[in-house]
Order: structure tokens, then C-alpha cells, then sequence
């Protein structure tokens, strides 16, 4: 069973960096793209980015001075270098080194530089959203650019494991990148509801919290069951199978 989370816009390499860490597969690939962004002036990657001036000159000198070398001196883990509501709700700072081990082998990042991270791969300080409309040699988007390639990844790590199960946390966005027909895995995809005078809606404030409080419960209980998901009941959250399918496990907050 591998778990799948989207990164986040903010992010540090400033803090503790623990001993483990392992380097990012797709560097070849991530270095294209940094080739491609270097010809960006801010004005242009304010418009293809659709940021603010700050970001995009902030960006502009993170592409002119990214490497591919990443060392404790430069990067830190993927899993600790994001931060914002999936990776509050995550705690990836709280887990020891065996639950650090697990997810290792179990969680995997969806990246629109890096392609896809184990949690212990370094990265650079970076902003690249997986929808941004780049363009690079033959194709016209990431999506183009890392599908096939994502999706071949979690095919080859799938079959390391006893359950063929992708548990989806990642946002819409970053999701469909992958080419949901060519993966050898079934694809269960939790979803986070609050309730308001009897009316469940997904907040989505709310519900990328609970994507990473779910990534840790599979981390601290070792799942590796789809079917043990149900037992989710963290911050009030509660499982609702009148409403879930074997696709879908849908978990509501009063």
C-alpha cells in the first residue's frame, strides 16, 4: 500500500535535519525544467505562475541558484521541508525514526519539479505548481511532462508490496497526473466532510488537515490494509459507510 500526498506552496530548509535522507530520482528530469524556468524573467513567470511579484522574483532567484546537488548544507527531507495545513496535520517532525522508516518505504509526494519524493529525499526551496502551463520540448504542461513517468515510478514501487492499494491524499490538481488506466493498483481516496446544521461539506482548510492526519495514523499503525482506514477517528473525525464506496471512504466531522 503506498500513500500519496500533494507538496505545499510553503515550504523551509531552515530547522533540524536528521541524519537519514536519500536523493530525489527524477534529478535529470527536474533540471530540464529548472533550464526552461531560468529563461523566465519575473514579469513572465509572474503571468505563467500566476503570483505575486514578490513570489515570482523570490523564484526567479531559487531557479537562477538551484543545483543538482543536494546535501545537508543546501536541502533538506521532502517530509520536512513543506509545511502548511496537509503537513501541520502530518506532524512529520514528531515521528521517530522507525515511523521515518516507514514512511519511507510506504508514503510517496507528488512533485511539479521533482516528479514524485520519498519523504527523505532532499529538496531545494522551490515553487512549481504540477498545473502550471510549462512548456518543455514536446509537451505543452507538467502533466504531460511527468505523467507517464510518475505512473511507471508507482508501478515499479507497487510491486513491493503485499496490498495493491494507492490511498489518494493528494489534491485534485495533483492527482491526474497520473495515468489512472496504466497503474497497476487499485486507488482508494478518503474524503473529509464537515458538518454544519445537518449540511457535509468538504472545507477544504479542514480537509487538507485531515489528509495529513490520516498519513500519519497509516504511519504510526503501520497500515498496510486499505480496509483498516476505517478506524480513522482522529480531531472528531468518524468513519460513514452509508455513504462510502469501496473507492471512496468518506468520514464526517459534526
Amino acid at each position: 500500500m503506498i500513500v500519496l500526498l500533494s507538496p505545499a506552496k510553503k515550504l523551509t530548509i531552515s530547522g533540524n535535519k536528521p541524519s537519514s535522507f536519500s536523493e530525489p530520482e527524477f534529478i535529470n528530469e527536474a533540471q530540464k525544467l529548472i533550464k526552461e524556468l531560468q529563461k523566465y524573467s519575473p514579469p513572465k513567470l509572474q503571468k505563467l505562475m500566476s503570483v505575486s511579484t514578490d513570489i515570482a522574483e523570490l523564484n526567479v532567484n531559487r531557479f537562477a541558484n538551484w543545483t543538482t546537488n543536494h546535501s545537508l548544507e543546501n536541502a533538506k527531507q521532502a517530509i520536512l521541508t513543506f509545511t502548511g495545513e496537509v503537513y501541520n496535520g502530518l506532524q512529520a517532525s514528531k515521528l521517530n525514526k522507525t515511523e521515518l522508516a516507514y514512511a519511507q518505504e510506504h508514503l510517496r509526494i507528488l512533485s511539479g519539479l521533482y516528479g514524485i519524493l520519498k519523504p527523505l529525499d532532499f529538496i531545494h526551496e522551490y515553487r512549481l505548481e504540477m498545473g502550471t502551463k510549462l512548456k518543455v520540448g514536446k509537451h505543452t504542461n507538467l502533466y504531460s511532462y511527468w505523467g507517464d513517468v510518475i505512473t511507471e515510478k508507482l508501478n515499479d514501487s507497487i510491486k513491493n508490496h503485499s496490498d495493491k492499494t494507492i490511498v489518494n491524499l493528494a489534491s485534485t490538481e495533483y492527482f491526474k497526473v497520473l495515468n489512472t488506466k496504466k497503474l497497476n493498483a487499485n486507488v482508494v481516496t478518503p474524503i473529509f466532510k464537515d458538518g454544519k446544521n445537518g449540511d457535509y461539506k468538504v472545507v477544504m482548510m479542514y480537509a487538507k488537515k485531515a489528509r495529513g492526519m490520516m498519513a500519519n495514523y497509516i504511519i504510526k499503525n503501520k497500515i498496510e490494509n486499505p480496509a483498516n482506514l476505517i478506524g480513522f477517528n482522529e480531531d472528531g473525525y468518524y468513519f460513514n459507510p452509508k455513504i462510502s464506496t469501496e473507492k471512496e471512504l468518506v468520514f464526517y466531522r459534526n
